[in-house]
């Protein structure tokens, strides 16, 4: 217990997390689990572990067909404790009992969201509990007017439930099975109330928690949001409209709207330009998109959400960093400016370092993964995007993936869920050494 106390909080994260899934796999196991009464292999089990904890979506086994109603709740038990942290769930129930949250749990819960200060971190966390609550039971309570008609109501009222916490917490776990097998959203394509509810769920979700608070602190008077909140909402707006309507344009002339209504074009473009950032749920068949179609949808699963989010990616904060560093040098200034604020000095460096190490883990994954199951290049980046970025997305290829590969893919999930930034300190020591500056030399950027 004392060795558990001395962990760092990066390290007792990413410990949780893999003990969750273990946990997990275990029950999964179990022939209770599955229709056909038998024990599933330890490695699918993991896997659907894994996917469920890291609110992925990827999947060895159609989760309608393959688990029963036992094997399903485990994993939406999995889906919600990993789409708004175990710790929020912990301290939660701490506060229930009217005990006090002491200085290690704030920090470690401060941690677990990306919190910027320990400070209010209680409330943050009754904010995000109570606030998850509402949204899947409002969500819950509309997508009833899709499935109670088709399914009865108890059935309905389920199917509601199950796919609203996954819509919410971005894990793209569906029961659409029900109707085709691996069909994800496709058969309810062309119905606007499962489309916009999803839609909404998964922008809510995606645009994380800070940003609930600065909304609810100020209402709709946008000058008065904080920086964090003004950039991660212009960008995913940027995001959706434009992912959107490149996806309508690059899909004109192709076989996928051949015939189709107009309505039915904006509609899915719109869908799967929101979903593309780390939902994975799919209203067409993804096979059947044009080249520059799924390399858009890569880009786009790449980015992901917002930071202390249910999402996945590098986050839009990354990206809009990123972005404005470069008109930080072609102005040649001295810091980057939006909004009338500076960014401090240190978001440009950690930006650049989340994308090198997604850049780095996602191409390396892509090459092995490519080279020892023999699969296209493309359809193993898109997997491989997927799965590092937590959206669940596929062109197919999971049940193909070999052993090492699938291992390989579990280990990009968990990378993503935890956060770049959580497993590299978690691996790196905690104790450093004083020294003096270094002589300083030019060298030629460009």
């Amino acid at each position: 217990m004392k060795t558990f106390q001395r962990l760092s909080p990066t390290k007792i994260i990413v410990i949780g997390y893999c003990l969750i899934i273990l946990l997990g796999t275990v029950l999964l196991l179990l022939p209770v689990s599955t229709r056909a009464g038998e024990t599933t292999s330890f490695m699918d089990s993991f896997f659907t572990s894994t996917s469920a904890t890291c609110v992925t979506g990827l999947i060895r086994y159609d989760t309608y067909t393959h688990w029963t109603l036992f094997g399903q709740l485990v994993i939406l038990a999995l889906i919600q404790i990993g789409g708004i942290g175990f710790m929020t769930i912990a301290i939660s129930l701490v506060s229930l009992t009217k005990r006090k949250i002491g200085l290690s749990e704030r920090v470690l819960m401060q941690e677990a969201v990306s919190a910027p200060q320990v400070g209010g971190i209680v409330r943050m966390t009754k904010l995000i509990l109570w606030g998850t609550l509402l949204f899947e039971g409002l969500g819950a309570i509309a997508l009833c007017f899709y499935f109670c008609p088709m399914l009865g109501a108890m059935k309905g009222i389920y199917f509601s439930v199950f796919h609203s916490v996954s819509a919410f917490c971005n894990a793209g776990f569906d029961l659409m099975g029900c109707f085709a097998p691996g069909s994800s959203l496709i058969t309810g394509a062309q119905n606007w109330i499962l489309n916009l509810v999803v839609m909404f769920l998964i922008v809510i979700g995606g645009l994380g928690f800070f940003v609930w608070s600065d909304i609810l602190h100020c209402r709709l008077r946008f000058s008065r949001y904080r920086l964090h909140t003004k950039i991660v909402i212009c960008t995913t707006v940027l995001l959706i409209i434009a992912g959107g309507a490149m996806l309508w344009l690059f899909e004109q002339g192709g076989a996928l709207y051949q015939g189709q209504s107009g309505s039915y074009q904006v509609m899915t473009a719109a869908f799967q330009s929101v979903t593309s950032r780390t939902a994975g749920f799919n209203t067409v068949p993804l096979a059947e998109l044009t080249s520059p179609s799924k390399l858009l949808m890569v880009c786009l699963m790449f980015i992901g959400g917002s930071t202390g989010s249910t999402a996945g990616g590098i986050k839009t904060t990354t990206l809009a960093v990123l972005v404005l560093s470069i008109f930080t040098v072609f102005r040649r200034k001295k810091s980057v400016e939006c909004f009338g604020r500076r960014v401090e000095e240190g978001a440009v460096r950690t930006a650049a370092c989340v994308l090198m190490m997604y850049v780095t883990f996602t191409i390396g994954a892509t090459l092995i993964v490519s080279y020892l199951d023999g699969l296209p290049v493309q359809e193993v980046l898109f997997e491989s995007t997927s799965a590092i970025a937590t959206v669940g997305l596929t062109l197919g290829i999971t049940p193909q993936l070999s052993i090492v590969s699938q291992i390989l893919m579990c280990l990009l999930m968990i990378f993503g869920r935890a956060g770049s930034i959580t497993i590299l300190l978690a691996f790196t020591s905690t104790h450093s050494t004083l020294t003096s500056k270094l002589p300083t030399e030019k060298i030629r950027i460009g």
